[in-house]
């Protein structure tokens, strides 16, 4: 495959089971993961979609305030020319009780892909493999948005 894919815990949460995980199911399926760790600021994921060229941004939140963290890392990756799909996933909300709203949201802010604390990193590796085989054809604004 090849295609690098960053892979980070943004602000300031520190939770980093579920991005090990992920990181070794991105690993075995042949992606090449740029694993920025925990409390990863939105210029991070930038900088580093920006050096690795990157075909794919993951950003992993489970302390519930993904919705501030997350504010203008569109916009940064846009100012960059980073065109990567980008998926968000954990617990992205404090009382978070409508998943539906809640996944609306951050679509809204521009991720291809929402996923829940609870999805399988099978799910998110076949995802990835979809997503990022269409982008090779495909323009940014033709892809697919899904829920997990």
């Amino acid at each position: 495959m090849g295609q690098t894919v960053i892979l980070g815990v943004i602000g300031s949460d520190a939770h980093v089971v579920g991005i090990t995980i992920i990181e070794q199911a991105l690993t075995a399926a042949g992606f090449d993961v740029e694993n920025l760790g925990v409390q990863t600021s939105r210029a991070e994921f930038v900088s580093a979609a920006e050096a690795h060229d990157a075909g794919a941004v993951l950003v992993s939140s489970l302390y519930g305030h993904a919705r501030q963290d997350c504010r203008g890392l569109h916009e940064r990756l846009a100012e960059a020319d980073c065109d990567a799909v980008t998926y968000i996933g954990g617990n992205l909300a404090v009382g978070q009780d409508d998943w539906s709203e809640t996944a609306e949201h951050f679509r809204e802010l521009g991720f291809d892909r929402v996923f829940d604390a609870e999805t399988d990193p099978s799910a998110v590796v076949a995802a990835l493999e979809r997503d990022l085989d269409t982008t090779v054809t495909e323009t940014a604004t033709d892809r697919v948005r899904v829920d997990s």
